[in-house]
């Protein structure tokens, strides 16, 4: 089973992504959890949310303690949470940020697994004119849990963006070039 805790601020899309990936992952055959830890949340303040993944009926009903990835929405959690609690040793970090490598690699240094950067906010603000890193964020995660192929995913984010903004085509068009330029662009801090 593959297991994924999502770190970001209200209104950032991360109960979102969350639930696209599993989304994805179930057109792919897979079973799939996804929520959002709920408590008085509200626009800015913080939350988390989690996807399992798994090749068999997922039975456990429970926040991810342990998990296989950590998505970091918000950079401006970091210190301000342990990212790395529960984490496991050989899992991965995916970080939204601005900073240049070596800082995000020095803030996740006592930390043995894999750590990504992405300037998830660029992209978006790019394709999108806001800040909305969830798309892009979605796009990289997916590649590194390798539920699907990037083809196969254009076309499941095709058909589920036109679901939701059938009448406002520049949003799908923004998404789709964020999520296509995402994709490729994380780059792997640590080593």
């Amino acid at each position: 089973m593959i297991e994924i805790r999502w770190h970001g601020r209200g209104g950032q899309g991360a109960k979102t992504a969350a639930l696209m990936l599993a989304d994805v992952a179930f057109s792919e055959g897979f079973y799939v959890q996804a929520f959002p830890e709920y408590g008085p949340e509200r626009m800015g303040a913080p939350i988390t949310a989690f996807t399992r993944i798994n090749e068999k009926e997922i039975r456990v009903h429970t926040n991810i303690y342990a998990p296989d990835m950590v998505v970091i929405v918000d950079e401006t959690l970091i210190g301000a949470v342990d990212m790395t609690k529960g984490l496991k040793e050989d899992g991965k970090i995916v970080v939204n940020t601005k900073r240049p490598p070596a800082d995000v690699a020095e803030a996740f240094k006592d930390y043995k697994g894999e750590v990504y950067a992405v300037d998830a906010a660029d992209i978006s603000i790019r394709y999108l004119g806001k800040n909305l890193p969830n798309m892009p964020l979605l796009s990289v995660v997916t590649k590194l849990v390798g539920v699907i192929t990037e083809d196969a995913f254009l076309n499941e984010m095709t058909e589920n963006l036109k679901g939701k903004f059938s009448k406002k085509p520049e949003v799908i068009e923004g998404n789709l070039n964020a999520i296509k330029e995402a994709w490729n662009s994380a780059i792997r801090v640590n080593e």
